[in-house]
């Protein structure tokens, strides 16, 4: 996602947590212990990831792990539900899937 410029969510509250480093697209973002994915990446960057199938940017919908709109890459190729999937130190995510997958 070019042009990250700011986060879609600006936090409020419980700003005293220990930081989080992990990389977004190669670029090094701090989210805090106990984030989610979803919290992490969306407190960093406009979106979570491009659509499979268009060129929409999605941001997750339900919260709540059913409606797989929240599916986030990890640059050695799983994928993992953002909204339900805690923020771990050195974790590498993608916004798109990698060129070179099938």
């Amino acid at each position: 996602m070019s042009g990250m410029a700011g986060g879609r969510l600006v936090r409020l509250a419980e700003t005293g947590r220990a930081p989080v480093r992990f990389l977004l697209d190669g670029v090094e973002r701090v989210a805090l212990a106990g984030d989610t994915v979803l919290t992490a990446v969306l407190t960093n960057a406009p979106a979570l990831r491009q659509a499979e199938f268009g060129p929409e940017q999605r941001a997750g919908f339900c919260l709540m792990g059913a409606c797989q709109d929240c599916w986030i890459w990890q640059e050695q190729g799983p994928r993992i539900r953002a909204c339900s999937t805690p923020v771990a130190d050195g974790m590498r995510l993608l916004t798109r899937t990698r060129e070179d997958w099938p």
